[in-house]
């Protein structure tokens, strides 16, 4: 089917009846990688929201934009060819903060989109806040960048850095740092949440809440609803997904005013699951901190199964070698998830192929969970940091789906967080791994 069938196809669905969503299963369960959830004929999981089910995902044009702008070979056929009347949600989809790419992350909107999108699974990364409660933020220190806190008088005051304004006389930068620890969580809830930006030369709080990169967007974002960790739990659930909390590290000292320690905040973020009445099998805690994930495996053991060790570092000799993977695994680490530049290399040919941390990753029998795709502006000069150790292979948008290709089938990896999870989505269902790898 030509490419543009398949978007005229798409935009004739129509939502199913409402029905009820598949209740908790609470029981004890065994580990499953993500994507392996059934999808069975009549009766497929979908998305349950406001009593409404939506067993299709809704991928809008950006995934056949992608195919449109890949160079000619055997993949874009594949993809442009794909016989698909109704793309399902997968868990090969992670909607790495919502859907950042459009949509403020980490609010309401954005887990709403993700999971339209087909995301099978939602990120939120948890941050506390004065009081010790648990809320949706990629950074403690974020609210400057993430929000529209500096605009509030009396909560900008309460910022570790008030905002101030630039110089342009002098070139000097605008100045501000805001923690979710220097708010209570009913201060938090007050605040919008916005796209990810500042204005450097702002000479007023409004200026400095601009700054939007040109390939994101500002036109979801004058209503961005802030979601504590245990909304975000609720909201998830009755969007069918699961569930994959990070952990934050601190930028505060540790323990928080003397006696909130590590072990109480990472074992708080699983109480939340534990008292939502969540499964373990529908969590991936996550942390680059390995100390916390082996504290879930060792104090936690049933959400410990599946905690995620995420990791960024450069590459060395140690950290990339089979006997490193190994000794993860006998801690009881069972899936590391490495920024999307470890896992790949370019072979003599110049071709994009696993590299020697994957390899020596899979030979130790650990499962990788890939970050993060469309985090990245255009891909025109290379792709950035995330496409670091492939940039000669990358020159167009299109080459997201080549990056796609190998990690799926050749790195063979869990799933993939993107910050447009349809492109992920569109993916999995054309190649068949709505049910798995």
């Amino acid at each position: 089917m030509k490419l543009h069938t398949i978007a005229g196809a798409l935009c004739s669905l129509a939502l199913l009846s409402t029905a009820q969503a598949a209740p908790n299963n609470h029981a004890n369960h065994q580990w499953t990688a993500p994507g392996q959830s059934q999808w069975q004929g009549n009766h497929d999981r979908g998305w349950h929201h406001g009593g409404r089910f939506q067993a299709s995902a809704q991928l809008g044009p950006r995934p056949f934009w992608l195919v449109n702008n890949m160079d000619e070979g055997p993949l874009k056929e594949k993809l442009e060819s794909c016989d698909i009347q109704s793309f399902k949600p997968t868990e090969f989809a992670i909607g790495h903060r919502g859907a950042p790419m459009q949509f403020p992350e980490h609010t309401r909107e954005s887990y709403v989109a993700a999971a339209k999108m087909g995301a099978g699974i939602i990120e939120c990364d948890v941050a506390f806040t004065k009081d010790r409660e648990l809320v949706c933020r990629h950074a403690q220190n974020d609210l400057h960048t993430t929000t529209n806190i500096v605009t509030i008088p009396e909560l900008n005051a309460k910022c570790t850095q008030p905002f101030v304004p630039a110089d342009p006389a002098s070139g000097t930068p605008a100045q501000a740092e805001c923690r979710t620890s220097d708010i209570t969580l009913a201060e938090f809830k007050s605040l919008k949440g916005k796209m990810d930006a500042y204005n450097p030369m702002a000479t007023t709080p409004e200026e400095y809440v601009g700054g939007t990169a040109d390939w994101r967007t500002d036109l979801y974002a004058s209503s961005g609803t802030v979601l504590s960790h245990r909304e975000s739990i609720e909201l998830i659930k009755s969007l069918g997904a699961k569930f994959t909390p990070e952990l934050k590290s601190p930028v505060v000292a540790m323990p928080f005013e003397g006696d909130y320690t590590q072990q109480d905040y990472a074992r708080q973020m699983i109480q939340d699951y534990i008292d939502a009445g969540v499964s373990p099998s529908d969590v991936w805690p996550q942390s680059f901190n390995l100390e916390d994930v082996l504290f879930w495996v060792n104090e936690r053991p049933r959400f410990g199964q599946q905690a995620v060790f995420l990791d960024q570092a450069a590459h060395t000799p140690e950290n990339t070698s089979l006997a490193y993977m190994e000794s993860l695994k006998a801690q009881g680490v069972n899936i590391i998830a490495p920024a999307i530049w470890k896992m790949l290399t370019l072979d003599s040919y110049g071709d994009i192929v696993p590299s020697e941390y994957a390899e020596n990753a899979g030979l130790a029998g650990l499962d990788m969970i890939a970050w993060s795709l469309e985090r990245s502006g255009p891909l025109a000069n290379g792709g950035g940091w995330y496409y670091q150790s492939v940039t000669d292979a990358i020159n167009n948008d299109g080459d997201m789906f080549k990056v796609v290709d190998v990690l799926a089938q050749d790195v063979g990896v869990m799933a993939i967080f993107a910050d447009w999870p349809a492109t992920v989505t569109y993916y999995a269902n054309c190649m068949g791994m709505v049910n798995g790898r």
